[in-house]
């Protein structure tokens, strides 16, 4: 027997990519473009609620009225379940409604009252107070529809921006310490 000797061959080189050093710059202005961004949001953005108005006098007699209001409102709570309910219980839903959505739109006039005293307030507490009317409204034509319809329907409300109005009340509510004077969530199922 002969031994047959095969010669290893190399590997083949590849040949130098061009393209391997701008992906390397091109990952490290990436990676520092997003170290930048954090180190400005997390030490150097500002931490201030936009929608904050200047006026914590105002705020906090709205407050106080939002809370009188709420406690007038939770009285009429009724808990009976609707489901399989004829046209007269869903009638007496829309009366509830209604005068829960009475007093709402009496804490709301009550708030709006007295203007603010700082510049940012008396911009911005008009905006909350026509995204509130349009609320209100929506839950009008909440309650006209169940007198129409005698059905038990979902509560839809206007959006503002794709954002539900609900939600620009209560972000407003909320950057100014006011909790007590987000819209009600009393229209579930």
């Amino acid at each position: 027997m002969t031994e047959i000797s095969v010669a290893e061959s190399p590997a083949p080189e590849r040949p130098a990519s061009r393209w391997r050093p701008l992906a390397r710059i091109a990952l490290v202005v990436g990676l520092v473009c997003f170290a930048a961004f954090w180190t400005w949001a997390l030490f150097f953005a500002s931490k201030q609620p936009i929608n904050k108005i200047g006026d914590r006098a105002w705020a906090a007699r709205a407050e106080a009225i939002c809370i009188a209001s709420n406690k007038e409102r939770l009285t009429l709570a009724d808990f009976r379940t609707l489901q399989n309910a004829d046209a007269a219980l869903i009638r007496q839903r829309a009366d509830i409604v209604d005068h829960a959505t009475d007093i709402v739109e009496h804490m709301l006039d009550d708030v709006v009252a007295v203007k603010p005293s700082d510049a940012k307030g008396q911009d911005l507490v008009p905006q909350w107070e026509a995204d509130y009317r349009t609320y209100i409204a929506d839950r009008r034509t909440f309650t006209a529809g169940l007198r129409e319809s005698g059905k038990n329907l979902p509560f839809y409300e206007t959006e503002a921006q794709g954002i539900p109005i609900s939600e620009r009340l209560e972000v407003f509510a909320a950057d100014n310490r006011m909790a007590a004077c987000a819209p009600p969530h009393d229209l579930g199922q």
